[in-house]
């Protein structure tokens, strides 16, 4: 089996967003941790870096805080896909799941207590999308 080296460059809110980190930040976040996976999980694709999440907006979606989520860099997505949308305005980053509507996105929560994210579409940044989840067992 052939291993991939998948760096883990940071956290991502799966609750209220979080600011971005700096440039100079991701490249110590970036260099700080990676992950050692089989070429199954990352089905061959390019750009997969690894987030730790942060909250607990994603529960019923079975993402949970401190879970590692496994993205693949792309800036455009389909409707009901779940992405890291960085929020320009607020400089915030989120983990939910991606609808556009009529004027205006909607970042949905998949935790009934929470309520969704609408944002204007020049708002929005898609930083990439959710390929896999990595929960470690105590």
């Amino acid at each position: 089996r052939r291993i991939v080296q998948v760096p883990i460059i940071g956290q991502i809110a799966a609750g209220e967003p979080i600011p971005v980190p700096s440039a100079d930040t991701w490249s110590e976040l970036g260099s700080a941790d990676s992950l050692e996976l089989t070429e199954e999980l990352t089905a061959g694709r390019q750009g997969v870096y690894a987030l730790r999440v942060k909250g607990k907006s994603m529960i019923d979606a079975l993402i949970n805080d401190g879970d590692l989520v496994l993205m693949q860099q792309v800036s455009t997505t389909e409707n009901g896909e779940m992405v890291a949308a960085w929020l320009k305005r607020e400089k915030e980053v989120t983990l939910k799941r991606f609808y556009l509507e009529p004027g205006r996105i909607r970042l949905q929560p998949a935790n009934e207590e929470m309520e969704p994210i609408y944002a204007d579409p020049e708002d929005v940044e898609i930083q990439g999308k959710v390929i896999a989840v990595i929960r470690q067992l105590a």
